[in-house]
């Protein structure tokens, strides 16, 4: 299927699998490329060495196209583009809108921007900078989320820049492809989906929990992090939510400096990550702190397996994905089926 997206990142089918930490490694990123699609590779739970061994370890899984995901406003942002560039790698991912500068930079190295934004405004702010093209995630994607729906947002978005656009929230079969590219999308991203695949190295009993999950499991709090974040109904969020303040801010701070351990990064490198979330977000120190909790209680569930401890982003699919294909006959099966309805609307005309 041939639409701006495709043209744009050189991949084969407009799909594009999400760079979620702990989750988007080299064997599910390659696995995605491999089937025609555009892998992540999230970058921020990873140090310098390991962002650079992962690409190369991709690199030597495929030879298709596919992206990093970088934190904009971390400490060692720089770094990791020059890795980037060091490397080959053709697409960066944004999971905050990245400066002008670092933009420019990219560009200069025919990298393509794909910045990720959650309002009409973030998406007009990144397109006057240069980004390539942009990722607009609506209410029902996971992790960090925003209270706008896919079927309001995307329009809004798609009427506002002269970019191609990604459509994210609420995606994971053929059907969902063509209502994106009805609503002017240059094609779908999901990461659910794909979390929810045979290559995915997510643990088997996280998986089997996702499984599980019915469309009212999947809820939205603040106790993780003092931010909107979507994902599993558990008895942690349970008890999170029951937590008093300070009780959660000292199980925060242990957490953060069991990251700055695994992150490789300095206090000094944390401070400044915090600032630039508690500007761009106007947080108070307590969220910040609490935001500090999210990368090792998603590392709890995700890569230790922990269901009872860990955090499980979700989008709402999880409620209605009851198998675990692998990433090629996932991405066979949404072409498949988005041809198949495609048909049905042409012979209703």
């Amino acid at each position: 299927m041939d639409t701006a997206l495709t043209r744009l990142v050189g991949v084969r089918h407009p799909i594009v699998q999400t760079g979620m930490g702990w989750v988007a490694g080299p064997r599910l990123v390659s696995a995605t490329a491999n089937a025609g699609a555009l892998g992540i590779l999230a970058s921020a739970t990873m140090t310098l060495d390991q962002l650079r061994d992962a690409v190369r370890e991709v690199k030597s899984r495929t030879d298709a196209p596919f992206g990093v995901n970088l934190r904009a406003d971390a400490a060692d942002a720089g770094e990791r583009v020059s890795i980037m560039l060091d490397e080959g790698v053709r697409v960066a991912s944004f999971a905050l809108a990245p400066s002008p500068d670092l933009i420019a930079r990219l560009k200069a190295a025919d990298v393509v921007v794909i910045p990720s934004v959650g309002a009409r405004r973030h998406a007009e702010k990144v397109a006057a900078w240069g980004a390539d093209a942009v990722l607009v995630q609506g209410g029902e994607g996971g992790g960090h989320t925003g209270d706008v729906a896919t079927t309001v947002l995307l329009p809004q978005v798609v009427d506002a820049v002269d970019i191609p656009v990604v459509a994210a929230g609420g995606f994971f079969d053929g059907r969902g492809l063509v209502a994106a590219l009805a609503y002017g999308a240059a094609g779908v991203a999901m990461g659910t989906r794909f979390l929810l695949t045979s290559d995915s190295t997510v643990p088997d009993a996280v998986k089997a929990r996702y499984l599980q999950a019915t469309v009212r499991d999947v809820t939205v709090t603040r106790a993780v992090d003092g931010l909107p974040h979507r994902m599993l109904r558990t008895d942690l969020v349970n008890s999170l939510e029951k937590s008093g303040r300070s009780r959660r801010l000292l199980h925060a701070l242990r957490r953060a400096a069991g990251f700055r351990a695994l992150s490789g990064l300095t206090w000094r490198q944390m401070l400044h990550d915090g600032l630039a979330m508690k500007h761009g977000k106007e947080l108070t120190w307590s969220q910040v702190l609490l935001a500090a909790n999210t990368p090792m209680l998603l590392k709890s569930a995700m890569v230790d397996g922990r269901t009872d401890l860990g955090v499980m982003a979700s989008g709402q699919v999880a409620g209605v994905i009851d198998d675990l294909p692998s990433c090629a006959e996932l991405v066979e099966r949404i072409m498949k089926e988005a041809d198949e309805t495609l048909q049905v609307l042409r012979a209703a005309r």
